[in-house]
């Protein structure tokens, strides 16, 4: 233990599966740094882990990670594991803290999933009218696009409840014929093999940050941000910081229908797709840019949001009729 002071590193987290899962791969990639390193972790039920109505009436997604944040800035816990994807963009960082290393991007995509025993496998197969759970907005606006014939139910929950609903084995108020969820989301608990119809990018554009982990700490605590900052990902940060200032500059929050990709081509140019959709899918606009001379994630993000908006995406995530 030469880089890191012989202490316990508490990581705040959700008490979910899912992010308890995320938590035990961050502990394993940083024993591999630090072998010896003794680690506590600290789950917490958020205020939304226990709200069951709209999050838009808590604030969106960012209520998930609100409690958490405050904990590492008052020094409760020493760092925190942040679905980037939840993490607001909207707003700037609480004061003092930083992300010092984003995680190597998991499987961004979505995927389909159907009832245990049924025989559908994709989303052809669903008859008119079939019940499709999903817990996104972007998730509506793009089934809405290719099948305005199904009826996309909001579901909340952990990926294992919303999968109880669709199964049966836990009550709701709407059979589901099918749900949509994260290709990353089923891998962290171990349901893989759950997923049938896996959307590609051009299909089902994801959202900003989908299946980036990003590891956050107080500016100040030097050690905990250089032994955390070793578990960067150079091009997850690059084309994460893409994606996130284009959402900045459309003052995007959870519950705005935004999906954005960035993705290194093999040449080496960022290429970043961004879209606005109005939550039917009836309205559409949409964003190409690529890296250019100087491939500056922050430069695209902003060109990426500013043809957006030049396109109306503002009516549209106001929902200010055409």
């Amino acid at each position: 233990m030469n880089d890191f002071p012989v202490r316990t590193l508490r990581i705040g987290t959700r008490s979910s599966p899912m992010a308890l899962a995320q938590v035990d791969q961050v502990s394993a990639l940083l024993r591999k740094h630090e072998p010896e390193l003794g680690i506590e972790v600290v789950p917490v039920t958020t205020e939304a882990d226990k709200w069951h109505g709209s999050l838009a009436e808590l604030g969106g997604k960012g209520s998930f990670v609100k409690q958490i944040d405050q904990m590492v800035r008052h020094g409760e816990v020493d760092m925190a594991v942040h679905c980037l994807k939840d993490v607001p963009g909207d707003v700037p960082m609480p004061q003092g803290l930083v992300f010092a290393a984003h995680l190597e991007r998991d499987d961004a995509r979505d995927v389909l999933v159907f009832p245990e025993g049924s025989d559908h496998r994709t989303l052809d197969d669903l008859p008119p009218g079939a019940q499709v759970g999903s817990s996104a907005v972007r998730r509506k606006a793009q089934i809405n696009r290719v099948r305005p014939d199904l009826n996309v139910v909001h579901l909340r929950g952990t990926v294992g409840t919303r999968l109880e609903k669709l199964d049966g084995r836990r009550k709701t108020d709407t059979p589901l014929d099918a749900m949509v969820v994260a290709v990353a989301g089923l891998r962290r608990i171990g349901l893989s093999h759950r997923g049938r119809q896996v959307f590609e990018a051009d299909a089902m554009l994801p959202a900003v940050g989908a299946g980036v982990l990003g590891l956050e700490c107080r500016q100040d605590d030097e050690p905990v941000a250089r032994l955390v900052g070793r578990l960067n990902h150079d091009r997850t940060m690059t084309e994460a910081t893409a994606e996130r200032v284009m959402l900045h500059d459309l003052r995007g929050h959870c519950n705005s229908p935004i999906a954005g990709h960035c993705v290194t081509d093999p040449d080496g140019q960022l290429s970043l797709r961004g879209m606005v959709f109005s939550p039917d899918g009836s309205r559409l606009v949409h964003a190409h840019v690529r890296g250019g001379r100087d491939n500056d994630p922050a430069a695209m993000g902003a060109r990426a949001a500013a043809d957006l908006l030049r396109q109306g995406a503002r009516d549209i995530i106001e929902g200010i009729p055409h």
